[in-house]
């Protein structure tokens, strides 16, 4: 063991070395991250099937070989943005409502966050909504990735919806599934009755629908303003 200590001691790479390889790796993941962005932005305005590496590397100024070798295929490509959409939802809409109150107040604080990135996106365009629009009938990783994503946050909302019940801020009979349902529709309804039929006062009805459906399932004070909730000290990656 002794005499193969020196060998493996030389075919070490020199600090300098290693220094080189570790900045090399960071400046690849901050290009890949930067190419994501660019990626969702695109995508935003004309959907992830859209998306292709030619077309990135056009927005990027990138080769197509450039943009390939980080993703390896578009679909590759289409799941990080996926990822990446998934991450900066959570940061705006998810983690700031974990300082509400557990319960009622965190479910309108939820659905206040969710109001507000949809209104955003009114403009914008919403991955989740224009996603399943483009891959609810062709099943693959990308249909799968996106799906994932969204029942996450669809198990995020129920589970504040059971400990409201829990908590006897709603109905001891509601059906968790049917009121997450029912707030769901309110923001698909918002979206197309906003981004597509550009009628005035939309937002207004969705928060009006949403007080509604709280009454309906017994809330507390469900004619109460949403919960206030402070940034997220959470930076997003």
């Amino acid at each position: 063991m002794s005499e193969t200590l020196p060998d493996a001691k030389l075919q070490r790479p020199a600090g300098g070395e290693r220094g080189r390889a570790g900045r090399a790796l960071q400046k690849g993941q901050q290009t890949k991250a930067a190419i994501v962005d660019a990626a969702l932005g695109l995508a935003t305005q004309i959907g992830l099937e859209g998306l292709s590496i030619g077309a990135l590397a056009e927005v990027t100024q990138m080769s197509k070989s450039g943009v390939f070798a980080h993703f390896g295929s578009r679909e590759e490509l289409q799941i990080s943005v996926i990822r990446e959409y998934h991450v900066r939802f959570e940061d705006e809409v998810f983690y700031p409502a974990m300082s509400a109150p557990r319960g009622l107040p965190r479910l309108r604080a939820m659905f206040a966050n969710w109001m507000k990135r949809t209104s955003v996106e009114i403009d914008s365009g919403c991955i989740y909504i224009s996603g399943a629009v483009e891959f609810d009938d062709r099943p693959g990783p990308v249909r799968d990735a996106l799906a994932s994503s969204v029942m996450t946050w669809h198990a995020a909302m129920k589970r504040a919806i059971t400990v409201a019940k829990h908590e006897g801020q709603l109905g001891a009979d509601v059906d968790e599934d049917q009121m997450l349902f029912e707030i769901h529709g309110l923001i698909l309804a918002l979206h197309y009755e906003a981004r597509f039929l550009k009628n005035p006062g939309s937002i207004e009805r969705a928060k009006r629908g949403f007080d509604n459906i709280l009454s309906r399932y017994g809330a507390e004070g469900a004619a109460a303003a949403p919960a206030r909730t402070s940034r997220s000290s959470k930076s997003s990656s």
